[in-house]
């Protein structure tokens, strides 16, 4: 059995990371942020799902791809609902101010 070097590892970028220089002073909206978080957990969850797949029929030589993508995947769900947790806990301070 061959041994392969491992490959690089990158951090992990979200959607709106990925603005180049003139972007990143213009401000995104509200809904935006949202729609790219759900976007980067279904990415992710794919990612998961087609490298279970190729592990389960042997396609995969290196077995640290699938506990590498199920840690990519779970963090994408962790930051989608703490953004979410944030928005709530922000509507209800904005519901206590007086009027």
């Amino acid at each position: 059995m061959k041994i392969s070097a491992m490959q690089e590892f990158s951090p992990l970028k979200l959607s709106w990371e990925n603005q180049n220089e003139e972007q990143k002073g213009v401000a995104v909206p509200f809904g935006q942020i949202f729609q790219n978080a759900i976007q980067d957990v279904a990415e992710n969850e794919k990612t998961l799902e087609e490298s279970q797949y190729m592990l389960s029929v042997g396609e995969i030589d290196d077995a640290h791809t699938v506990p590498i993508a199920a840690a990519n995947a779970q963090l994408s769900v962790d930051l989608m609902l703490q953004l979410r947790n944030k928005a709530v806990e922000s509507y209800n301070e904005l519901m206590r101010i007086a009027l």
